[in-house]
């Protein structure tokens, strides 16, 4: 007896370009943390630039969303920054389909270091000043400001720069680890390998199906 089933074909092109924002849900993090990069002045940055003959490079606005989004989901390493901008939809989103290997993702971290951590510490003040509990696994223990005139204001002003402060501390161990670990897993897999390449009999799908069979 023949079964029907839904159709499959992996190798099935695009008929139609895909439209990249419709990949997620309008209330998904990748797109907050879109749109709130999308409002950062990042001249701190892009000033750094200087017209080279070499190919242009990554668009740093982009670079922002892509580390800001990894280190708020607790993807802390480069290396796997760099895989889930192949394998994972809101990176993509983000990336609008780039894909940056790991290397010119750390060398972005260490080249704009003091500039990332001033910018994400705006974004988590951002968050917790609107009231936001966490930002992925961030946590901030948001309390809205009254924007009225009087002495509750004062305490709350009080309160807030108190949480910048421990924003300010979180945002410096997120940048610390990530350093860590991209300097350990430098040493374990060296310093121009990803660590989960296939040998290469099987990198190739002619050579990978003659050794499957």
């Amino acid at each position: 007896m023949s079964k029907t089933f839904l159709p499959y074909y992996p190798e099935q092109r695009l008929l139609l370009p895909a439209a990249l924002q419709e990949w997620l849900p309008p209330d998904h993090l990748a797109c907050f943390i879109s749109d709130v990069v999308d409002q950062l002045d990042l001249s701190a940055i892009t000033e750094r630039y200087e017209e080279q003959r070499a190919g242009p490079p990554y668009h740093p606005r982009m670079m922002v969303k892509v580390l800001l989004y990894g280190y708020c989901t607790g993807v802390a390493s480069s290396r796997r920054m760099a895989q889930r901008l192949h394998e994972d939809i809101a990176f993509r989103v983000l990336a609008a389909n780039n894909t940056p290997d790991f290397r010119s993702i750390s060398d972005f971290r260490k080249a704009h270091l003091e500039a990332l951590s001033g910018l994400f510490l705006q974004v988590l003040a951002l968050c917790q000043r609107a009231g936001l509990v966490k930002l992925g696994h961030v946590a901030l223990d948001g309390t809205k400001v009254r924007a009225n005139a009087s002495k509750h204001q004062a305490m709350s002003y009080g309160r807030m720069k108190e949480k910048e402060e421990q924003l300010a501390a979180e945002v410096e161990e997120l940048l610390r680890r990530a350093g860590e670990v991209d300097e350990e897993e430098d040493r374990r897999y060296g310093k121009d390998r990803r660590g989960d390449e296939l040998p290469e009999e099987l990198a190739f799908r002619e050579g990978r199906l003659r050794k499957i069979r």
